[in-house]
């Protein structure tokens, strides 16, 4: 099911500001590639051309080419929206939908693309996803309860097992874990390493720590400067980028000398 990421020499533009620059890397299926590096180096950015959520940004497109499977995401028949489904998203804070229910949260994503459960269907989904995000256990007894009304870590797994439910084959998280307690940190980094099983991951993280516990291979990226492209530097096994970098700036960074 999972599936491999081919990204050829692309550049991200927010209008006429090249954000970032020449990027090419392959993304291995069912694994968990971080990207890392400084404020600012667009790996958020670049994270968000992975499901062409980066275009909903008025004026932002990108050049080059973004295969899965082979497949290029930006060919001219290609639906966004379908791209979208076949790459879930995971963000920084925690954002289950307020009015709708711990169950209505987890199938919002499927309603939307105006599939039609039966009941049991939906139960069944509802519990799968919740179970496949850690989450059943601590929830089941009050799924028609509001999502808004679980812990921040609790929140951030809802949203896992919303983005689980319309059954991608890859998912990005952006920083999941930075508003997030240490204890609801490790709850996610767990489920991370279980999600490979299944998922091709990818996640942007600040925390260099984590990169190093959950991630099999590092995408370092960095910035020559304000109002430079940020451009990918060097992308090896994690052990590899931590423990013996090619580049001399990705040890500086690794190593905290600077970033």
């Amino acid at each position: 099911m999972s599936k491999r990421i081919e990204v050829n020499d692309l550049h991200v533009y927010y209008g006429n500001f090249l954000a970032v620059e020449g990027v090419s890397m392959t993304i291995e299926a069912k694994s968990v590639t971080a990207f890392i590096g400084p404020s600012g180096c667009g790996k958020s950015t670049f994270l968000r051309t992975l499901n062409r959520m980066h275009e909903v940004i008025p004026g932002a497109r990108v050049e080059g080419d973004v295969l899965v499977d082979g497949e290029n995401l930006y060919g001219p028949t290609v639906d966004p929206v379908n791209v979208r489904r076949q790459v879930g998203m995971v963000f920084q804070r925690p954002n289950p939908f307020p009015t709708m229910s711990i169950k209505q949260n987890v199938l919002a994503g499927v309603t939307l693309n105006s599939k039609k459960l039966s009941n049991s269907a939906a139960d069944e989904l509802t519990e799968r996803s919740l179970r496949g995000a850690n989450l059943w256990e601590e929830v089941k007894d009050r799924l028609d309860k509001p999502g808004s009304g679980l812990s921040g870590g609790q929140q951030q797994r809802l949203c896992i097992a919303r983005a689980i439910a319309i059954q991608p084959e890859i998912i990005l998280m952006d920083e999941p874990c930075s508003a997030l307690d240490p204890i609801s940190t490790l709850a996610i980094e767990d489920l991370i390493n279980e999600l490979k099983d299944q998922y091709t991951v990818v996640i942007v993280t600040h925390n260099m720590q984590q990169a190093a516990r959950v991630s099999d291979r590092t995408a370092f990226f960095n910035i020559a400067g304000t109002g430079k492209p940020g451009k990918l530097i060097e992308l090896a096994d994690t052990q590899t980028i931590f423990q013996n970098p090619t580049q001399k700036a990705t040890e500086d960074y690794v190593s905290g000398r600077f970033g």
